[in-house]
């Protein structure tokens, strides 16, 4: 006898985990010094979204100057910014969307439509920062973009697949919350 189910109570947590996942990648992001770095020997040059920073050769001591004195420093860290907020507020509404019985596919589509909100915002922030940066600053040496710009758009992917996911989400509700009665599908010898 088989049992066919299309999605799994047990596994309402599984949304709400990617959030949470997305959450840490964009704190990674933020905080983290590898937005751009020197890519051989002399390390002479670092970025993170908030500052440049440079050195000679010889030097040990790195020279940092703020990209909040730019336009588009400003605007690459702010659409971010408000992208991680609606982000946390999304993982928020999901937890309480999966926790209360009553409330649950009431307003899962709206946090997907936010959720893609968010990807949209992180998106041009991402977009904004490598394009004037290497326009408006000078670059010495061979430089790539490192792994905190990496997790930004690891956060921005894991955003987009889990806003189709919550958008999708309520076309099955009556199978995930267990309201139908299963197909069982029974050969006899």
């Amino acid at each position: 006898m088989v049992v066919c189910s299309l999605a799994c109570w047990r596994c309402r947590w599984l949304l709400p985990l990617l959030l949470g996942l997305a959450i840490i990648m964009g704190i990674i992001a933020l905080a983290g010094r590898g937005w751009l770095e020197s890519e051989s020997e002399p390390y002479v040059h670092q970025a993170s979204l908030w500052e440049s920073c440079t050195r000679s050769e010889q030097d040990i001591n790195w020279s940092c100057e703020s990209l909040m004195d730019y336009g588009w420093g400003r605007a690459a860290a702010a659409t971010y910014l408000v992208g991680f907020v609606i982000l946390v507020i999304c993982f928020a509404l999901a937890v309480i969307a999966f926790s209360v019985e009553i409330l649950r596919f009431n307003f899962v589509r709206g946090i997907g439509g936010l959720l893609f909100v968010v990807a949209a915002f992180q998106i041009i922030g991402l977009v904004i920062y490598p394009v004037k940066f290497t326009e408006e600053i000078p670059l010495i040496g061979d430089n790539m973009f490192s792994w905190a710009y990496g997790f930004g758009w690891a956060s921005t992917v894991v955003v987009i697949g889990c806003a189709f996911f919550f958008c999708c989400l309520p076309n099955w509700e009556d199978e995930v919350l267990g309201n139908i009665k299963p197909t069982y599908y029974y050969s006899s010898p």
